[in-house]
C-alpha cells in the first residue's frame, strides 16, 4: 500500500473531526501550521500538520486552552525539544549533503506523481 504524501483539506478534516472552516481559521491564529498548496491554491498537508493539527484541537477542545494559551504552549515546546519537530542540528557537511539528497529525491517523486 502506497504512504500519501500529501492529503487535502477535507481528507485532514475527516482524520481529526473538523470542519474545513475551522482549520482554515486556525491557520491564520497558529504560525505552526503551513500547508503546502499547489498552482491552483489547494492545500496539500503532511503526517506532520495532521498531527499538529490533532495536538492543537485536543489542547483547544479537551484541555480548554485559549487560542492564545494554546500558542504559547505550542512555542514553549518547540524551544524545550527541537528533537519534536525533526531540528536537531546536523552535525557534519556530509549529513547536510545526505539530507539534501534524501530531499531532492523525496521532491522529485512528488512531482512525478502529480505529472
Amino acid at each position: 500500500m502506497n504512504k500519501k504524501y500529501y492529503y487535502t483539506i477535507g481528507e485532514v478534516c475527516k482524520k481529526v473531526d473538523l470542519k474545513p472552516y475551522v482549520l482554515r481559521y486556525w491557520e491564520k491564529e497558529f504560525s505552526q501550521i503551513k500547508p503546502a498548496k499547489t498552482k491552483g491554491g489547494n492545500r496539500k498537508y503532511t503526517e506532520k500538520d495532521i498531527q499538529l493539527i490533532a495536538e492543537i484541537k485536543d489542547m483547544l477542545h479537551h484541555q480548554k486552552y485559549t487560542i492564545e494559551g494554546a500558542r504559547k504552549k505550542l512555542k514553549s515546546e518547540k524551544i524545550k525539544s527541537p528533537e519534536k519537530n525533526n531540528q536537531l542540528p546536523l552535525k557534519s557537511d556530509k549529513e547536510k549533503k545526505e539530507l539534501l539528497v534524501k530531499t531532492l529525491l523525496e521532491i522529485k517523486k512528488i512531482l512525478n506523481n502529480e505529472e
